[in-house]
């Protein structure tokens, strides 16, 4: 097993001292273009076919990453944020110790390559503003993006968001992706990331699409409105019940009247609650179908 990264610091700091002509083709070549197998998954061209047209700065700016005409010298104390060789070690570590959780127990994971980078968040994007300054995916098996803008908190909760992202990488080598996916096989592949994310680096480092989420209103308002939408499809239609109504409206989803982040919380507690039933540890429930889970947690929606 080979676990890699691509020193985004040092490709950020050369974009940081270049003209604003070459801004563009440095994060797209020297930064990019190793993660084209994930891009090219989403049929993201690394340039457009003409000016303006849709590539992979386009799909980096809509995700929330800092566009490289924006990488100049304000910000360069973000840059010397994500510098630290300690830093980018203890990533490594958390990606490597997640995968080794499977690997140690018995399982052979068809994926030996694994590449991650951390990447610089735009911190003016209204999805960072309420993730708290931090995002990740790891949906493509074989790559793992964070973003984030860099301080206390964020540093701190990196190991557990790439932890989490891992775990998807995992799964999805065993459950495959689809796009007709329902809203209730997506909260049980959130909730299962965000329980091994807890597992290894535990409770405080939870994410905040579940800390967010006060308990009362758990139960009370957001498990009615997510069981009666377990089986949507369509993305477009899953937004909302997955990141509450705000975030879909700023992309002109339809509203389902959630708050932040309720299908992420309703997920989590779904599958820790899974786990104290049947005694199964994250690592055996990280690989089995949704269906399994959701049948055997089916108590759940009635506490």
């Amino acid at each position: 097993m080979k676990v890699s990264y691509i020193r985004s610091d040092e490709i950020y700091r050369k974009i940081m001292e270049a003209s604003i002509e070459r801004k563009n083709d440095i994060y797209r070549y020297e930064l990019m273009m190793p993660f084209k197998g994930k891009w090219d998954c989403y049929r993201v061209p690394m340039k457009a076919a003409s000016p303006n047209g849709y590539d992979v700065i386009m799909a980096s700016g809509m995700l929330g990453h800092i566009v490289p005409t924006k990488v100049d010298y304000s910000q360069k104390i973000n840059i010397e944020g994500i510098s630290s060789d300690l830093l980018w070690r203890s990533c490594e570590q958390s990606v490597r110790k997640s995968l080794e959780c499977f690997i140690n127990n018995g399982i052979q994971l068809p994926v030996q390559e694994y590449l991650f980078t951390i990447l610089l968040a735009n911190a003016e994007s209204p999805y960072i503003s309420l993730n708290e300054g931090y995002c990740g995916d790891g949906g493509i098996p074989g790559y793992i993006f964070v973003w984030l803008t860099p301080n206390q908190y964020t540093l701190e909760h990196l190991p557990a968001a790439l932890a989490h992202e891992t775990n998807h990488n995992v799964r999805f080598q065993f459950i495959r992706w689809k796009n007709d996916i329902t809203l209730g096989e997506m909260i049980v592949s959130e909730g299962l990331a965000e329980n091994f994310a807890v597992c290894l680096y535990g409770e405080d480092k939870a994410g905040p699409w579940v800390t967010k989420t006060d308990m009362k209103i758990l139960n009370e308002h957001i498990k009615p409105v997510i069981y009666d939408g377990l089986n949507v499809q369509g993305l477009e239609n899953l937004n909302a019940y997955l990141y509450g109504d705000e975030m879909a409206a700023l992309q002109n989803y339809p509203c389902v009247g959630l708050p932040y982040c309720a299908g992420y919380a309703c997920g989590y507690h779904l599958v820790k609650h899974y786990l104290k039933k049947t005694g199964k540890s994250i690592v055996e429930a990280t690989l089995l179908p949704a269906s399994e889970i959701l049948e055997a947690a089916e108590d759940f929606w009635y506490e």
